[in-house]
């Protein structure tokens, strides 16, 4: 297996790496591209690799902005949101690998936030991947949870809007849920928890329109165990396409919840090829 960290530029020049790991595959190997949870570190998804590229693919990691091998470091001061990841970040990332395995299928997999991202992107994008993976990325519109969680969810997120705006950043280290996030990505964020439609501040492209026009196939993947995401959390997002060739599946068992699946990712990939067209496995 091979692994390299390879230098990109976003549309707004925010530098970061993406790490991209290869065997001996032929030209055509599909590439995954996976994009992180809220406040994960790219290096956290290693463990896909080896299953992924066993299966004759490609894999390349990406970190969201301000996180792990990005350039930019939150602190007051320092913002951005949903709108300039998916407008920036993404392209950069997505023309990269496309440069790199020219005339390969791309396939985006994000997990929690960047599938919600992924979704975002590939709506406003339509012919920049072959296909959406989804893991464990919910709405987070509080209506997805079961009460009480339920009113805990819309309390949190407003709650951790209002640390965000008071501090010009929320420091979700400090504070147990996330990373150091920006002021504006707590800001979309909190908003389409209270919403449930996703309106990033900034930019005038009607997401929400976007998705529901979009055509691609989409795999979602949601876990019982997962109060992070729930399936009916889950299935919120997915519902917001209803043009899309969707399979959900929900997954049951130890090891399987919002973060554990990275460790035992075999029952998934091995789906994964099975939802893949035959012409690209």
């Amino acid at each position: 297996m091979k692994q390299e960290q390879i230098d990109i530029t976003a549309i707004d020049g925010a530098a970061s790496k993406i790490t991209v790991f290869t065997a001996d595959h032929a030209a055509e190997a599909p590439v995954l591209i996976c994009m992180p949870a809220m406040g994960t570190a790219a290096r956290f998804y290693e463990p896909l690799a080896l299953p992924i590229l066993r299966e004759g693919w490609r894999f390349v990691t990406a970190d969201l902005r301000g996180v792990g091998l990005s350039a930019v470091r939150v602190k007051r001061g320092v913002s951005f949101g949903y709108g300039d990841m998916v407008g920036s970040d993404w392209p950069a990332v997505v023309r990269k690998a496309q440069a790199l395995f020219p005339g390969a299928p791309v396939y985006l997999l994000g997990h929690s936030l960047g599938g919600q991202l992924s979704a975002l992107y590939l709506a406003a994008n339509p012919a920049a991947a072959a296909g959406l993976i989804l893991v464990a990325a919910p709405s987070v519109h509080w209506r997805g949870w079961d009460a009480p969680l339920s009113a805990g969810v819309l309390a949190g997120t407003q709650a951790a809007r209002a640390v965000a705006e008071l501090l010009g950043y929320f420091p979700g280290r400090k504070l147990g849920f996330g990373g150091t996030e920006a002021r504006g990505v707590i800001r979309d964020w909190a908003r389409q928890a209270r919403t449930g439609r996703y309106e990033p501040r900034g930019t005038s492209i009607g997401y929400e329109r976007l998705l529901a026009e979009l055509e691609a196939p989409v795999l979602a993947f949601s876990f019982e165990d997962d109060f992070l995401s729930p399936p009916r959390a889950v299935g919120n997002l997915l519902a917001k396409m209803p043009r899309a060739r969707v399979t959900h599946v929900t997954l049951a068992g130890d090891g399987l919840d919002h973060f554990r699946w990275v460790r035992n990712p075999d029952a998934l990939v091995g789906m994964i090829r099975e939802w893949l067209p035959s012409d690209v496995v």
